[in-house]
């Protein structure tokens, strides 16, 4: 039977202290902190390796795959934008091996020219593969036209599929 919590204040940001009792919480934890940190290989342990996971957002479209995934992320590490998010206004989902966050995160994005304030929907599912938790997909939505064109050119220099 699926549980269900859904925490009234709880912000997730990466630096909150895991519990370390081996939950898809502290998983959670673990990506927040990898991602805001840049840290590829951090990333790489916590998602499913090999064909299994999938991630469709708003700067890579869908990527099957952790290395079409990590592709994504070294995309993003390595350009001139430096992003951070939190999750927050989530709900935790989640039986014996698999575990559902459903929420949104905010964050900025920050270029040598500007900076974007971000709000995206998100998802992440989390199931449990030799006795650890792994991120096995990622969705995550931007729902203003405006803020997505604005999103992507100050990532890419342009919006997705046209020439730069």
């Amino acid at each position: 039977m699926f549980t269900t919590v859904i925490p009234s204040d709880l912000v997730i940001t990466g630096s909150e202290t895991p519990a370390g009792d081996g939950s898809a919480h502290d998983a959670l934890i673990g990506f927040y902190r990898a991602f805001n940190a840049r840290d590829i290989d951090s990333l790489a342990h916590n998602w499913a390796a090999a064909d299994m996971p999938s991630m469709d957002n708003p700067l890579g479209g869908i990527r099957r795959g952790w290395q079409s995934i990590h592709d994504g992320y070294k995309k993003l590490f390595d350009g001139p934008a430096r992003v951070r998010i939190e999750f927050f206004d989530f709900t935790s989902q989640g039986v014996e091996n698999c575990h559902l966050f459903v929420g949104r995160e905010r964050g900025v994005c920050e270029t040598p020219t500007g900076r974007i304030e971000l709000r995206i929907r998100t998802t992440r599912w989390f199931v449990r593969l030799d006795e650890n938790w792994r991120q096995l997909h990622h969705h995550g939505s931007i729902e203003e036209p405006a803020l997505l064109v604005d999103y992507q050119r100050a990532i890419f220099g342009h919006e997705l599929g046209h020439a730069a």
